[in-house]
């Protein structure tokens, strides 16, 4: 039995009378699917009779199996939406919200950026500290009730964030995940050369989809980083693959 079943409290999504903004549209049994991913260029077309094979993903397998207790479920996709992804989730019960952070936080920070020179002469000037920015970025993302969701997919959203921005994500972040839930999350090693978004293939595997980079890489975090972080959280657990990639998988 994983620590889902026995740490899950049975929580509503939260008031419906307070005045934290309502969950977003979701996907689930009778609801719609998007056709494509809507904000990343589709992956190259296989040549014919050729199959991808995915990456196989320690991370992932620990990750459904800390939720696979759950029953019907709320799961929120923090990367580019994406069929497969959503599909595969529909059909374990799971309602799916998708919330592509990676392209929010890269167009906040290049407005953030544009719209300094343009102040007034003697206006006092924001402050362009990465704390500063991630909280004025939290004023206006990722506002959901706290404790509305059992599963999380973060992705690698934390490497595009400096370590001061990360702080203050956590705390939010925390705050949306009931207890006994779990978070996915993946850290690159080392620098990443090329940006990418990924995919739920199935149960023992990803798909990682090159494409062209949002914001650029800001922190490679170690494995003591990683805890401090997540320090909120009951258990952990990393898995570090060939490839430079670490996941992380965290149970509140």
């Amino acid at each position: 039995m994983s620590f889902i079943s026995r740490l899950r409290a049975a929580n509503s999504l939260g008031n419906p009378n307070t005045s934290t903004t309502a969950l977003r549209p979701a996907y689930g049994h009778g609801l719609p699917v998007p056709p494509a991913p809507l904000h990343a260029p589709a992956a190259k077309p296989a040549r014919a009779g050729e199959v991808s094979p995915g990456r196989f993903s320690n991370g992932l397998k620990e990750f459904l199996w800390q939720i696979e207790d759950i029953g019907k479920g709320n799961l929120l996709d923090l990367g580019a939406v994406s069929q497969a992804t959503v599909t595969y989730f529909i059909e374990r019960n799971f309602k799916v919200y998708t919330e592509d952070l990676l392209a929010a936080w890269g167009a906040f920070l290049e407005h953030d950026l544009d719209r300094t020179p343009v102040l007034p002469a003697g206006s006092e000037q924001p402050d362009t500290s990465p704390a500063a920015q991630a909280d004025r970025f939290l004023a206006s993302n990722l506002r959901y009730p706290a404790e509305s969701f059992d599963a999380v997919l973060l992705w690698d959203v934390l490497d595009y964030m400096d370590r001061d921005a990360a702080k203050r994500f956590l705390p939010r972040m925390t705050s949306l995940v009931r207890d006994g839930g779990a978070i996915l999350a993946i850290f690159h090693t080392r620098p990443p050369e090329q940006f990418q978004r990924y995919r739920v293939r199935d149960a023992h595997n990803l798909e990682l989809v090159p494409v062209p980079a949002l914001v650029q890489p800001r922190h490679v975090y170690q494995n003591r980083e990683i805890q401090q972080l997540f320090e909120k959280f009951r258990t952990s657990k990393t898995f570090v693959g060939r490839d430079q990639l670490r996941e992380g998988v965290f149970v509140k």
